[in-house]
């Protein structure tokens, strides 16, 4: 079974940065996507950003030029580098991997990272 695990959230000021990262239990070689997800309290959960096997990334127009996902290999993690935060980037943060086998798509998550960014 795979799991991830995200870690780096907590509290900051507006205008501050932070790292979230996210460890899997398998080889990062194993995903076709991973990515950051997030759910503010009433909202649906949102893309925050997503990187390909390919190296391709995609971001969520209310994050983008703000932060940056990298996958690192060495150490099947992703991070996500977030700068110049506001407000309205509080919400939990999701770990999202995404598997294909054949026609098959498995989605896994992570249990969630609570960023805070006080005004």
């Amino acid at each position: 079974q795979v799991q991830l695990v995200e870690s780096g959230g907590g509290l900051v000021q507006a205008g501050g940065s932070l790292r979230l990262s996210c460890a899997t239990s398998t080889t990062i070689y194993a995903f076709i996507a991973m990515g950051w997800y997030r759910q503010a309290p009433g909202k649906q959960r949102e893309l925050v950003a997503t990187i390909y096997s390919t190296g391709g990334t995609n971001y969520g127009d209310s994050v983008k030029g703000r932060v940056t996902i990298s996958r690192h290999t060495v150490n099947n993690t992703v991070s996500l580098q977030m700068n110049n935060l506001k407000p309205e980037d509080t919400a939990v943060y999701y770990c999202n991997a995404r598997r294909s086998v054949v026609l098959d798509t498995t989605n896994y998550w992570g249990q969630g990272t609570q960023v805070t960014v006080s005004s």
